[in-house]
């Protein structure tokens, strides 16, 4: 229905999902026809332990809020099911704090000891000390005195067993994100948040809220992640919270609202109910009693046309989030009947909008659902207004399993409320202080409490009413004693056959006694014969561990003398080794001089001989000339050489074997104009030859090269010496070329080597004193 001011007639028509009831209202139905016909069948439901759904549906400014809100003097279906839940409820409310949500979509239960400590902790602590994880807003609210009509309906056949609480939740989807509207704004917010969820509210300067996910429960049923839970003890105090919601939800102004919701709003009520315990004083400590019921009050966002509305921007945007949810909606809708009329078994893609995903359990039997679908009738909305009432006739066609509700079958006695409380006052009445107050037993009771016995009027009959109620209390009596009777003869049957089945028992267990006993004496008898034995064995082992002990300590001496006797005869060896090899070495070494002297000796005369034989020309030699030649070969080294006296053709003079200087080495061919890198380490020598190796002109000598070395080259030589088996410094050039390796690094390939090799002449002549004792040797060994 629309407000007033705005002077338009509306018809609301409200179709319940599963069944083909309708009801149509006219512009003048008031809010509590609309109500006691739509809502007050879920609200108990909600009290009996079921869930509920009521969707208001719409295009946009046909009045699906001011049907949910109403006015102050004519409260909307929302504050007139606050009203009738807390006037049903009076005083079976549970105390604060007695429970309290655990994060996961369930309910914690404390004693009472526990839940005042938790109040004065909260409630009545000093504003002072008081500490929140953010700030308050600046300027609070204060929605005191606002003074509306409450409804005065109420539900009746609650369970007065029962301990209540109710809490009350509000979340909005906006843009397919879900928000708590209960929650107080930070004074900094993630720009993330602020880029994703920006949109309009009723304040201009409010910043946007962090949004929430879905997730699911153990039961399979679908909650908002980390909201906030309020519980209210009074209808007022919901309607005060849900009214704090409101300021932050996402509304704008379009061409066909003023105030248009931008948002679908979902108002939770959660009732939480348990049975109180034996006493009938506190609620029972067991998590598993706890019965949950939910009734889901939704305001969902008009759809419109952009060519109507003239939005842009960010509102053409919020329109086109607001279409597709919608459209999700309607698509689930229609899968689910045509799964039941076809019996097809079609995937409904509740997933496609939070709104849908929220609510997939109702739909799939966990609650009741109903639709009130709001219709404006002006004429320019007729064809908007058409699919809005076709998919209402659509919706009746879903038939959705109800579940039953749940049963308090805790198999307490009934009646422990009552009876604790008459118990209470009757104590205080005698003066027995409350604190020192036994528990009440157990009560039955034999029907209702006496009529009135006081006479008014002579012609009332007060006597016939007392003696039929003592008649119906007496025959109640006799009941009770007959079933007393009844069970005492039972239970005295069943202690009998106990005591039989005891007695049998007992006797079976004294003939296990006896067999036990037996064997326990033939346990005894085992046990001495082993210690018996082990006794006689410990002894010989004992001995036997001696004599091994000795025998080890033998083994273990010889050993060592052993290894002595080694290790002397090793040294032994080692010093006859040493010295044989120094004599060895010394006659080596006089052999191969001696040696050598013959051989250098042989040469001389050989020398000698060529020169004389190339000198004369001839084959024959006079005896004083063989006799010089002799004298000259047998003293190269006492007297100089003198040409000789005969007339013959002078012989050169002998050439030395042995060259005066160095082996010359071959110059490097590493004369290459490029840029070399020369890695050549700190130990290399320098050969001190006459001929050096020539490298590149342009190098860059490194002792150890790095990767930045080999960046900017591509030539590269490194230079390795060794010493070789005669002694002598062997000098390598190894060459490579530097290549860009497909990684981006460098590799070396070496492509050639050169060899320069340092030594000193092979042959070098021995002195004149050596070339006499030579000769010398040589004629003793001719003669």
């Amino acid at each position: 229905m629309l407000e007033d001011t705005q002077q338009h007639c509306c018809a609301t028509h409200s179709t319940t999902i599963n069944t083909h009831i309708k009801y149509v209202f006219g512009p003048e139905s008031s809010q509590k026809a609309i109500f006691d016909n739509i809502a007050l069948a879920l609200i108990d439901d909600l009290l009996h332990g079921k869930n509920g759904l009521l969707f208001m549906y719409g295009i946009t400014n046909s009045g699906k809020t001011h049907t949910m809100q109403g006015t102050t003097q004519e409260g909307g279906v929302l504050p007139r099911c606050l009203d009738v839940i807390f006037n049903s409820l009076g005083d079976l409310q549970a105390k604060k704090y007695v429970f309290r949500p655990d994060r996961a979509n369930g309910m914690d239960v404390q004693t009472e000891a526990d839940a005042m400590m938790e109040r004065q902790k909260k409630d009545l602590m000093p504003l002072t000390q008081r500490t929140t994880s953010t700030p308050r807003r600046k300027e609070k609210e204060d929605f005191s005195n606002i003074v509306r009509v409450p409804d005065t309906t109420r539900v009746n056949g609650l369970v007065e067993d029962n301990m209540y609480s109710v809490f009350v939740s509000y979340v909005e989807i906006y843009n397919n994100y879900i928000y708590d509207l209960l929650e107080e704004m930070p004074d900094t917010i993630s720009a993330k948040f602020s880029s994703q969820n920006k949109g309009v509210g009723n304040d201009p300067n409010a910043l946007s809220l962090p949004s929430k996910s879905l997730r699911e429960d153990s039961n399979h049923n679908m909650y908002v992640a980390n909201c906030n839970e309020v519980e209210v003890k009074s209808a007022d105090e919901a309607y005060i919270v849900f009214l704090k919601g409101q300021k932050q939800r996402k509304v704008a102004h379009t061409k066909l609202n003023t105030e248009s919701s931008r948002s679908h709003s979902v108002f939770n009520i959660r009732l939480v109910q348990a049975p109180l315990d034996p006493a009938g004083e506190e609620v029972l400590q067991d998590k598993n009693e706890i019965c949950l019921s939910q009734l889901s009050l939704v305001d969902l966002a008009g759809s419109e046309r952009t060519h109507r509305t003239k939005t842009s921007g960010d509102r053409l945007r919020e329109a086109g989030n607001i279409n597709a949810s919608l459209m999700t909606l309607r698509t689930c809708i229609e899968l689910l009947r045509e799964n039941q009329t076809n019996n097809a078994n079609k995937i409904v893609p509740y997933r496609d909008s939070k709104v849908t995903h929220l609510f997939k359990n109702y739909f799939d039997g966990e609650g009741k659902v109903r639709m009130v679908v709001c219709v404006n009738p002006k004429a320019a909305d007729y064809d908007e207004t058409t699919h809005v009432m076709r998919f209402a006739e659509v919706t009746q066609e879903v038939q959705i399993a109800r579940p039953s509700g749940p049963k308090f079958e805790t198999g307490l006695t009934p009646g422990r409320r009552r009876a604790h409380q008459m118990y209470r006052k009757m104590l205080e009445q005698e003066g027995t202080p409350r604190a020192s107050l036994p528990a009440r037993p157990a009560v039955i009771t034999l029907g209702p409490p006496f009529p009135a016995l006081q006479m008014n009027d002579p012609n009332e009959d007060v006597i016939s009413n007392l003696l039929s109620f003592l008649a119906e209390r007496e025959k109640r009596r006799n009941i009770l004693d007959s079933e007393r009777l009844r069970k005492e003869e039972a239970f005295r049957l069943r202690l009998q056959e106990f005591e039989r089945e005891t007695e049998a028992v007992r006797a079976a267990n004294l003939d296990l006694q006896k067999e036990v006993d037996r064997y326990k004496k033939k346990v005894r008898i085992f046990e001495n014969e082993k210690e018996n034995i082990n006794r006689g064995h410990g002894e010989a082992f004992r001995g036997l561990q001696n004599e091994l002990a000795e025998k080890d300590k033998k083994l273990q001496k010889e050993m060592q003398e052993r290894d002595k006797l080694r290790l002397a005869l090793k040294g032994v060896q080692q010093s006859e080794k040493e010295r044989w090899e120094k004599e060895m070495g010394k006659r080596v070494k006089a052999n191969k001089m001696e040696y050598e002297n013959i051989l250098w000796v042989k040469n001389a005369q050989l020398d000698q001989l060529k020169q004389i034989v190339c000198g004369s020309g001839s084959g024959d030699v006079l005896p004083a000339e063989e006799d010089q030649v002799m004298q000259e070969v047998e003293e190269p080294a006492v007297r100089p050489k003198t040409k000789p006296t005969l007339n013959r053709s002078q012989s050169p003079p002998p050439k030395r074997t042995a060259p005066p200087v160095k082996v010359r080495h071959r110059r490097s061919r590493s004369t290459s104009n490029a840029v070399w890198v020369d890695h050549k380490p700190a130990s290399t020598l320098n050969t001190e030859t006459v001929l050096q190796p020539v490298g590149p002109k342009k190098k860059k000598t490194v002792n150890t090269p790095s990767v930045k070395d080999l960046k900017n080259t591509d030539n590269y030589m490194v230079t390795h010496q060794e010493e070789d088996s005669k002694g002598e410094v062997e000098t390598r050039i190894y060459k490579a070329d530097v290549l860009t390796t497909r990684g981006g690094g460098r590799s070396v390939q070496f492509t050639d080597v050169e060899q320069l090799k340092t030594g000193s002449p092979t042959n070098s002549p021995p002195t004149g004193k050596e070339s006499q004792m030579k000769m010398e040797r040589l004629e003793a060994k001719r003669s």
